[in-house]
């Protein structure tokens, strides 16, 4: 039975982190950060360079210790348990693959290094191999292989000690673009046939929603929200995640009225657009709003806008084709904001010119405003 199956009616989480604190020096890197990880999930850590989620995922590891709080894998605690005596592996971006070895003995290596036989390490590496869709390539030198393929013999050789936790180092980050895309769906599918629990970092939010169960979004050594990744995306609760997680146009101003939960947000220069408040607010408080590109409608005419809404104008400024990503910049005629919406899928307005004016309205229900950062008025 593989460990993922003998661990199937274990009650505890596979990694659970209780206020773990890490300091260097006068820096907080970790901030008494708690949180649990299921057991077969994939849980991805999010956040921006210097955020501290390498060094999280290191104490994880146990190649740093923490100054504070607990880290538990599997349900028992790895406080003074050396990094090659816990349940885990790691997968880097460099990969560290050893080009003197085969394939099938880079896949064998750490089963060599727990005293199996050669023969039955190699009957297991492959097998991994297979499992990972490179079944026969075990003889091949690892300079014979793509980059994707490299991976996935990285990913075979933790995964064949079946370890409680993977853990990835932004694994994908010295990819190109195409191989990129196309290795995170093979990440996703793998997860899933092997059901162990992936704990996964990087500062690519697509690779984040595109792979996770969980996302934490992590900020200055804090989760600023951690959940699904529809939750992140459509309900975030901080402007920092509204900023981080997907495009958006961001919007400053003050709150001029409220209807409900519903806020007037004045820019200062003349515009005004009303958004769902995430927090009470009163007149006066100042606010970001965020609306994003996908929630605009465009008309050339602004009475075939949806009625209800708050119309406004703009110039064409840029017109950014990426097929189905595509999107238009405007300059907004009364304030000079750039705003950013995305182009339907229709066609429909694919001979829109620069210097072209438009109109453009959305659901206010659909943008949000948080309390500007320092402001308690």
């Amino acid at each position: 039975m593989s460990a993922a199956g003998a661990r199937a009616g274990a009650a505890a989480p596979d990694l659970e982190v209780q206020k773990v604190v890490k300091r260097f020096a006068d820096h907080v890197a970790v901030d008494a950060l708690s949180f649990s990880v299921q057991r077969g999930s994939f849980f991805s850590i999010l956040g921006p360079s210097g955020c501290g989620k390498t060094t999280l995922l290191r104490m994880i590891a146990g190649f740093i210790q923490p100054d504070d709080g607990d880290i538990a894998i599997g349900g028992r605690s790895m406080a003074a348990v050396a990094p090659n005596r816990r349940p885990v592996n790691m997968v880097f971006q460099q990969l560290a693959l050893f080009p003197m070895m085969s394939v099938g003995e880079n896949v064998a290596f750490g089963l060599a290094r727990r005293g199996v036989a050669r023969a039955e390490r190699m009957r297991r590496a492959e097998a991994m191999l297979e499992r990972v869709g490179l079944g026969g390539a075990g003889k091949k030198r690892v300079d014979e292989l793509s980059g994707g393929q490299r991976q996935r013999v990285a990913i075979a050789r933790s995964l064949v000690l079946e370890p409680t936790l993977l853990l990835l180092d932004e694994p994908l980050g010295a990819l190109d673009l195409k191989l990129r895309e196309h290795m995170k769906i093979e990440l996703k599918q793998l997860q899933a046939a092997f059901g162990t629990t992936f704990v996964y970092i990087t500062h690519d939010q697509s690779e984040a929603l595109v792979l996770s169960d969980h996302v934490a979004v992590m900020n200055r050594g804090r989760f600023e929200q951690l959940g699904t990744p529809q939750e992140l995306y459509y309900s975030p609760a901080t402007a920092f995640v509204a900023g981080f997680v997907g495009a958006n146009n961001r919007i400053a101003g003050r709150v001029t009225r409220v209807d409900g939960a519903i806020a007037e947000v004045a820019t200062g220069d003349g515009w005004s657009i009303r958004a769902r408040a995430s927090a009470p607010l009163a007149a006066g408080a100042a606010v970001e709003a965020f609306v994003r590109p996908e929630v605009a409608t465009l008309a050339r005419v602004a009475a075939e806008l949806p009625s209800g809404q708050a119309v406004h104008s703009g110039t064409v400024e840029s017109l950014l084709f990426d097929g189905a990503n595509s999107a238009v910049l405007l300059r907004e005629r009364q304030s000079r904001f750039e705003f950013r919406i995305a182009l339907p899928q229709t066609g429909r307005f694919a001979d829109l010119r620069v210097g072209e004016e438009i109109h453009f309205s959305f659901d206010p229900e659909r943008a949000i405003c948080f309390p500007a950062a320092g402001d308690h008025g």
